[in-house]
């Protein structure tokens, strides 16, 4: 097992990784200071998991909510849901929730921690890699609003996140390549050796060969908890972590929530932000081409959906939470490992980005 920390001064908290942690209930039972336990996951992973880990949580009154699966119900409606089970339950404000499932999983249940009595603790135990190597870590909790994704919500920290990469042997090939679309984007904002390490591997990522996968798991996981100690509310440098989501989110919120999977929206982001920086003349033809080759090697999309046209991503790109006094900042690239955030761009080269052909 090796454990990597988020330094947030009173605040930090260790991220897990390993295989079998379900099976070392004393990782849990240091960060819960109370008897009450809520545990939130779908009924996708319900099946698979949620049995062992009520074992690993002997002696706690427990309450399960088992909410449906998938991006479509990351609403208000849903997230109510964690809220009748607490307050028909009793839970007081010792309780621990703990969110046991992908990214959609994670944010509801930190949402309803950050709300439930202004504030009770949670833990992550993330089952997906993209929640792995992403959404498990940094506090960000909230839901969708079908005007854009992840509009509402609040910054708010786990007492720890338990990442078991033996929950990954179950994934689908589609939910494998969509957790390696956070992975590669790490490389591309931050670590170009990185970069160089995932194309050489990414066989073996795809295949979730344990020994590439933890290695990829615990990188990510590091320079996302790098991002997060330097800036925990986005306020600067943690806003590079949103590198192709601006163009994502667009696609996610364009075609109906859950259609296109998150890491599948973003792999197509990325590329699309490749592409501006191209066009900007940051970075060069041969390095638009070896992004471009990554995203694709990850078996993820490269370009956005035909029905989406121009007009479509300037509407929805209006909302994203990086705009500032009405002006639209972008995530791009100096170069492969060197992003900035910046308003900086020819609006021409965009607006040729956005009429970007679908192959």
């Amino acid at each position: 097992m090796q454990c990597l920390n988020v330094d947030l001064g009173d605040r930090s908290y260790p991220i897990y990784i390993g295989s079998g942690l379900f099976e070392k209930p004393g990782l849990l039972a240091s960060h819960i200071k109370g008897k009450q336990v809520c545990i939130v996951t779908d009924d996708t992973v319900a099946p698979l998991y949620l049995d062992a880990l009520e074992s690993a949580l002997s002696g706690y009154r427990i309450t399960r909510v088992i909410l449906p699966t998938g991006e479509a119900f990351k609403n208000w409606t849903t997230l109510q849901q964690i809220f009748d089970a607490l307050l028909t339950d009793r839970h007081d404000r010792r309780t621990t929730l703990i969110a046991l499932g992908g990214g959609v999983i994670g944010d509801m249940t930190g949402f309803a921690a950050a709300c439930y009595q202004r504030g009770v603790d949670f833990i992550q135990i993330p089952t997906t890699l993209l929640s792995q190597v992403d959404s498990s870590v940094g506090g960000k909790t909230g839901i969708n609003h079908p005007a854009g994704k992840n509009m509402i919500g609040a910054f708010y920290q786990p007492q720890a996140v338990l990442i078991d990469t033996a929950s990954l042997q179950t994934l689908p090939p589609r939910e494998v390549s969509a957790g390696l679309a956070e992975i590669i984007k790490y490389g591309f904002i931050r670590d170009a050796l990185f970069l160089t390490w995932l194309e050489s591997n990414m066989p073996r990522l795809r295949a979730l060969d344990p020994g590439a996968v933890t290695e990829a798991i615990e990188r990510s996981c590091s320079i996302k908890a790098e991002v997060v100690a330097e800036d925990e509310r986005e306020g600067g440098v943690r806003a590079l972590l949103n590198f192709g989501h601006t163009f994502g989110h667009a696609i996610e919120t364009h075609q109906g929530y859950g259609v296109w999977l998150h890491g599948e929206a973003v792999g197509a982001g990325m590329v699309m932000a490749l592409d501006l920086s191209a066009r900007m003349g940051w970075i060069g033809s041969d390095e638009l081409a070896r992004g471009k080759d990554i995203v694709a090697s990850a078996g993820l999309p490269v370009t956005p959906p035909q029905s989406m046209l121009a007009a479509d991503f300037r509407r929805l790109m209006a909302v994203d939470k990086k705009v500032l006094d009405g002006q639209l900042r972008l995530v791009l690239l100096k170069g492969l490992g060197d992003a900035i955030v910046t308003a900086d761009f020819d609006t021409t080269a965009l607006s040729d980005c956005l009429a970007m052909s679908p192959e």
